[in-house]
C-alpha cells in the first residue's frame, strides 16, 4: 500500500488501473492511454498531481536564499504570481530536482517539486535553510493538485468552477499564478498544451474533481501524461536528469543563469567550468525511421562520433511514430543519422531538434 491522494477513491470509482509511482498509488490509465492522450492533445483531459510536493518558503531572506539555492535567479521574478523554472544542484553540479518556484510576496515563495524526490528534496533544502537561517519551510500536506489541460481547458475550467474565474484567471500570462480564495491557479503545465494547474484545499479536491468530468473534462492517467510530455520536449527527473548529469548535459542551459557573474549558486563551478570548455555530451530528440518503439537506455551509436543511450523514449500518437530523447556525444548535430539497437536488431534514427510537437503541431 503506498501513499493516497485525496482523489485516491474517485480514481478507483472511475475505472482507473492503478499502479505504483515512486511510492504513491497512482492511475496509470482509464482504459485507454492512446485515447487519453488524443483527448488533451484534441479537447482537454484532467490530471491528479497531487502527489507533487508543494512547499511554502517563507521569512525576510527568502529571495536571497533562493538566489543561493536555484541555478536559474529568481531576480527574475519581479511580480507577484510570476513563476521561473529551475534546477536544483549539487555542489558538483548535478540534479537533485527540477522544480516551479513562484514569487507570491517579499517574504513568501512557493515551491512546486517532484514527488519521488520528496524526501531527499527536503533533507537537502531544510540543511540549505537551517544554514542560511531565519526561514520557514511548510510542506502543504493540506492541499490537492489538478491540472486541466489541451485546447478547451480553461474554457470547461470556468463552466465547472464559475465565470468569476474568468477575470482574473484568463488575464494570466503563461507561467503566472494568481489567488482566488482558497484556489491557487496556474498557466504552467506538462503537456505543451494550454490549460491551468489548480491547488486547492484537499477536502474540496473530490468535488471539484466531479464538477470537472461533468463539465466534459475526463480523467487522464499518468501513461498520458508521459507521452505528452515527451511530444512537448519536457524532461524527466530520473531519467533525463538526475545527479549524475548537469543541466547543460541535459538540455536545460535555457534554466542556468550565469550572469551576472558575482551570483554566488551551488553547483555554480562546475557549471562554469563546462561553459568555457564545452560538455562532452548533451541531450538531442530523436526519431526513429521505421517501425519499432524506442526505448529507454536502448545504446546509441553515432558514426564517427561515439555511443550514446535513449534517456525517455516511446511511440508518439499525435505524430504516429517512435520519439525519444538521448544523451549522446556533444559532436553529434541536427539532422545526423544514428544507429538504435532494438533488442539487438539495428535501427535508423534522425536526429532533430525538440519540442517535438507543441499546441497539437508537428514541430519535426
Amino acid at each position: 500500500m503506498g501513499f493516497k491522494t485525496p482523489l485516491y477513491d474517485a480514481h478507483v470509482k472511475m475505472g482507473a488501473k492503478i499502479v505504483d509511482f515512486g511510492g504513491w498509488d497512482m492511475p496509470l490509465h482509464y482504459g485507454s492511454q492512446i485515447e487519453e492522450h488524443h483527448k488533451v492533445r484534441r479537447d482537454c483531459g484532467m490530471f491528479d498531481v497531487s502527489h507533487m510536493n508543494v512547499v511554502d518558503v517563507k521569512g525576510g531572506g527568502v529571495r536571497d536564499f533562493f538566489r543561493l539555492l536555484l541555478a536559474n535567479n529568481v531576480d527574475k521574478l519581479k511580480t507577484k504570481g510570476k513563476a521561473l523554472y529551475s534546477c536544483m544542484l549539487t555542489a558538483k553540479g548535478g540534479v537533485i530536482d527540477d522544480l516551479i518556484v513562484y514569487y507570491m510576496d517579499d517574504q513568501w515563495f512557493r515551491v512546486v517539486m517532484n514527488a519521488a524526490t520528496r524526501d531527499k528534496d527536503m533533507a537537502w533544502v531544510n540543511a540549505a535553510a537551517k544554514e542560511f537561517g531565519g526561514l520557514t519551510l511548510t510542506q502543504r500536506g493540506d492541499v490537492a493538485m489538478i491540472a486541466v489541460q489541451g485546447p478547451n481547458a480553461k474554457e470547461k475550467v470556468y463552466q465547472a468552477l464559475g465565470e468569476a474565474l474568468r477575470a482574473p484567471a484568463g488575464a494570466l500570462k503563461p507561467f503566472h499564478a494568481v489567488t482566488v480564495g482558497e484556489l491557487f491557479i496556474a498557466t504552467t503545465g506538462y503537456t505543451g498544451e494550454d490549460g491551468f494547474e489548480i491547488i486547492l484545499p484537499a477536502k474540496a479536491a473530490p468535488f471539484t474533481w466531479q464538477m470537472l468530468n461533468e463539465a466534459g473534462v475526463p480523467p487522464i492517467g499518468l501513461g498520458a501524461r508521459d507521452t505528452l510530455r515527451l511530444e512537448a520536449g519536457m524532461n524527466l527527473y530520473g531519467s533525463d536528469m538526475d545527479e549524475t548529469t548537469t543541466p547543460l548535459e541535459s538540455g536545460l542551459a535555457w534554466t542556468v543563469a550565469l550572469e551576472p557573474a558575482d551570483r554566488k549558486f551551488i553547483g555554480r563551478e562546475v557549471l562554469d567550468r563546462q561553459k568555457a570548455q564545452g560538455v562532452p555530451r548533451q541531450l538531442v530528440g530523436l526519431v526513429l525511421e521505421g517501425k519499432g518503439v524506442l526505448r529507454n537506455h536502448q545504446k546509441v551509436t553515432c558514426d564517427g562520433a561515439g555511443e550514446g543511450e535513449i534517456t525517455s523514449g516511446s511511440f508518439s500518437p499525435t505524430l504516429e511514430q517512435s520519439i525519444a530523447f538521448a544523451r549522446v556525444p556533444a559532436s553529434v548535430k541536427i539532422g545526423d543519422r544514428c544507429t538504435v539497437d532494438l533488442r539487438g536488431k539495428p535501427a535508423t534514427a534522425r536526429v532533430v531538434k525538440y519540442p517535438f510537437v507543441r499546441n497539437g503541431k508537428s514541430c519535426i
